[in-house]
């Protein structure tokens, strides 16, 4: 990381960081071409848990290169200032580096699966997600769901919080600011 000051080592933010966030980035390695497909995801027991059809480029390219890259960015703020090169951004983000296998064992995908729901769709749901449901659903096109765990070996972090009596709103302009300290 280039800039160690915006490392971010705090297990407890990173792992309610990652709770929280809607959206990952799956990185895979396409032969020489990098293939990226934004997902929803669920962070449980360690590692990161998506699902997607059990056939197209996603799954062919895991299954002939499981190494994958995951990142999770949500930014949180402009931050202005009255000299523009000192303008910037207040986020957090999260690389996990590791190994994409798809999962075979039907309780553990049944329950990454009632996991996504329970993140996605919080209470809509009043009993758990069953494994019938899940061994025998195909989609519109008639592929059948796959579960896919990213079981990270490194995951790196980093934030710029938000300095509240910087950050932009509509309507502010660098008039409202010049002479201000920050």
């Amino acid at each position: 990381m280039r800039r160690d000051m915006l490392e971010c080592k705090d297990e407890q933010k990173i792992n309610r960081f990652l709770q929280e966030a809607l959206t990952g980035f799956l990185g895979l390695a396409d032969g020489g071409d990098p293939y990226v497909v934004p997902l929803n995801f669920v962070w449980w027991n360690g590692c990161i848990y998506v699902h997607g059809a059990e056939e197209g480029r996603k799954i062919d390219i895991i299954r002939r290169n499981p190494r994958v890259c995951f990142t999770v960015s949500e930014h949180i703020g402009t931050m202005v200032h009255p000299v523009p090169a000192k303008t910037s951004t207040a986020y957090m983000s999260v690389m996990l580096f590791g190994k994409a296998e798809i999962v075979s064992d039907l309780d553990e995908a049944t329950q990454a699966l009632d996991q996504l729901l329970g993140k996605y769709v919080p209470g809509y749901f009043d009993r758990p997600l069953s494994e019938k449901h899940v061994s025998s659903y195909r989609s519109s096109a008639g592929s059948a769901t796959v579960v896919i765990k990213i079981v990270p070996d490194l995951i790196t972090a980093k934030e710029k919080p938000l300095e509240k009596e910087r950050q932009f709103y509509k309507g502010r302009t660098v008039r409202d600011d010049i002479g201000r300290v920050f």
